[in-house]
């Protein structure tokens, strides 16, 4: 999630796993808590491209760090905090709560999350909401702000919060919800159309959880489309994205591809342009919002070669995503459940492979 998102349910955890006791000292260090995981990115200056992805969201997010460093910081603000006579045991619980909550929030996003690292480089994702979802963020915000009218000890003060963090974490609980349902009408329409459907990725689209795109794959590629909770009929148009594995021919063991198709699941395509070979993770989308045939992807991956011929780092690069009043405007009709006109299978293969230049 965005940082102001992860600030704000560090700030609401501290002040109810402690405000009562030690004031608004509790929601200012669960605040500064709740970015701390997000701190890893300090490394990217001194590290490959590669290496930054690999390492991002990997042990800064890992349970077991959590665990072991919760009582180790909770240490170290009793000290600072001696005149409270708080003692690391009661800062413990504030700490652990803070990062897991941290660690769980982002696995409700697409990006993937290391979880059980060092133990597992798994990528634990379940999407149900939007990197930024207001509906999300205002409510925690809310109850976090408007108790602070009153003391520390006050009950109103309290009640304030806990509401903030209950119409919150129902709103998650909604989306988790919607989620299961999207994929089962992703299922069944795959199975009507005669596609796989072993595994289905699904997620929601930008700052709302009624239109999502969902995603499987096949051997050679995947299908992609879009779905509403307002569409008339359960009925999804698909895609089919090739990956274009015949571009990575003689490179399935260089570091960059390992890190690349670790990193997008295998939900990708690869295309050729000027000399030069282009991995394009499909679950962040395009320029056209999936709305049309050449959107730019979102996350493209210039390949780089080393000694050898080989690949061992990439260049990430992003398209400028500038929005116009038409493409809002499609949008929203989808999001209403209206189909915008699409072009031919054929169409989106002969356009993809310059999609992401």
């Amino acid at each position: 999630m965005d940082s102001l998102t992860q600030i704000t349910l560090g700030a609401a955890v501290g002040e109810a796993t402690l405000g009562r006791r030690v004031g608004k000292k509790a929601a200012l260090w669960g605040a500064a808590l709740g970015t701390l995981p997000d701190l890893d990115v300090i490394i990217n200056p001194f590290v490959t491209e590669a290496t930054s992805l690999a390492f991002h969201r990997g042990l800064s997010h890992s349970f077991f760090i959590a665990i072991v460093a919760a009582p180790l910081l909770a240490w170290l603000l009793s000290r600072l905090h001696s005149e409270d006579d708080s003692t690391w045991r009661a800062w413990t619980p504030l700490v652990l709560l803070v990062l897991t909550t941290h660690i769980i929030l982002d696995t409700l996003t697409s990006y993937g999350t290391q979880v059980f690292a060092p133990f597992s480089d798994l990528r634990a994702a379940v999407p149900s909401i939007f990197i930024i979802d207001p509906v999300y963020t205002v409510p925690l915000a809310a109850g976090l702000l408007i108790g602070f009218r009153w003391q520390h000890d006050h009950a109103l003060r309290r009640r304030s919060n806990y509401i903030g963090l209950a119409v919150s974490s129902a709103y998650l609980v909604l989306t988790l919800g919607i989620k299961a349902h999207v994929e089962s009408v992703f299922e069944a329409s795959l199975e009507a159309q005669g596609k796989p459907h072993a595994e289905v990725f699904t997620q929601p689209t930008p700052f709302n959880v009624v239109l999502w795109n969902g995603m499987v794959q096949d051997e050679s590629g995947t299908w992609a489309g879009q779905y509403s909770l307002f569409d008339p009929d359960d009925t999804i148009e698909l895609e089919f994205i090739p990956k274009n594995d015949h571009l990575l021919r003689g490179h399935a063991d260089d570091r960059a591809i390992k890190i690349l198709q670790w990193f997008s699941k295998g939900y990708y395509t690869v295309s050729e342009s000027d000399s030069s070979v282009r991995f394009h993770d499909l679950r962040f989308g395009r320029t056209d919002l999936g709305l049309g045939p050449s959107g730019r992807y979102l996350f493209t991956f210039h390949l780089k070669q080393g000694p050898g011929g080989r690949y061992v780092n990439f260049r990430q690069t992003r398209p400028p995503f500038r929005p116009d009043r038409e493409l809002l405007e499609r949008f929203v009709d989808r999001i209403s459940g209206q189909h915008s006109s699409t072009a031919t299978a054929d169409h989106n293969q002969k356009l993809r492979p310059n999609s992401g230049s």
